[in-house]
């Protein structure tokens, strides 16, 4: 589907599985969140429920985060060490070209803290798919190609995983990617 061939080398600090990514054993799962950084819906509420009163205080006093940007915290109740959260685009609140940029960022920004603090394994969720309405496909194409971006030119963090929700989500990236499935 990807219309760039992707460096084997970067395919193979890729993964993606289906399944709950509040369970994964990372260094840093990445929280889709909203600008308030106070849980909420969808990924957002799960992960925040699954880590426990700990991450809403840290969030708390972090003051937002605005689209295409991320902030670190700490893990709390989960197995993964850090939550990466960081805001999405809502799609119809943007041209297709902004959103873009937006959600590009969100996974760029997300990358450039877990480098910054050492961290080796990270997880995504489909940021933006679920209430901020970015169709799949698209953020999908935008999800890979950033994430290859980074790899290509970045030691850090070694491996990322595509967390999806379902088996089509799944499907989706595997074949961005060129991954059987």
């Amino acid at each position: 589907m990807n219309a760039e061939p992707i460096d084997p080398a970067v395919i193979n600090r890729l993964c993606v599985v289906e399944g709950d990514i509040t369970r994964l054993h990372v260094d840093a799962i990445v929280n889709a969140a909203n600008s308030s950084l106070l849980g909420g819906g969808g990924v957002d509420g799960a992960i925040h429920r699954a880590a426990g009163p700990g991450l809403l205080a840290e969030c708390r006093a972090l003051g937002g985060c605005p689209p295409g940007e991320a902030r670190i915290t700490g893990g709390h109740g989960l197995p993964a060490r850090h939550v990466i959260h960081t805001v999405g685009p809502v799609y119809r609140q943007h041209t297709p070209a902004e959103a873009e940029r937006l959600l590009r960022g969100c996974y760029v920004e997300s990358l450039r803290l877990a480098e910054a603090n050492g961290l080796e394994t990270i997880a995504f969720p489909g940021i933006s798919t679920g209430v901020y309405g970015y169709p799949k496909a698209e953020a999908c194409a935008a999800a890979v190609s950033a994430v290859c971006g980074w790899l290509a030119e970045h030691a850090l963090p070694r491996a990322v995983t595509f967390c999806c929700f379902g088996a089509a989500d799944a499907a989706l990236y595997r074949a961005w990617l060129g991954l059987p499935s």
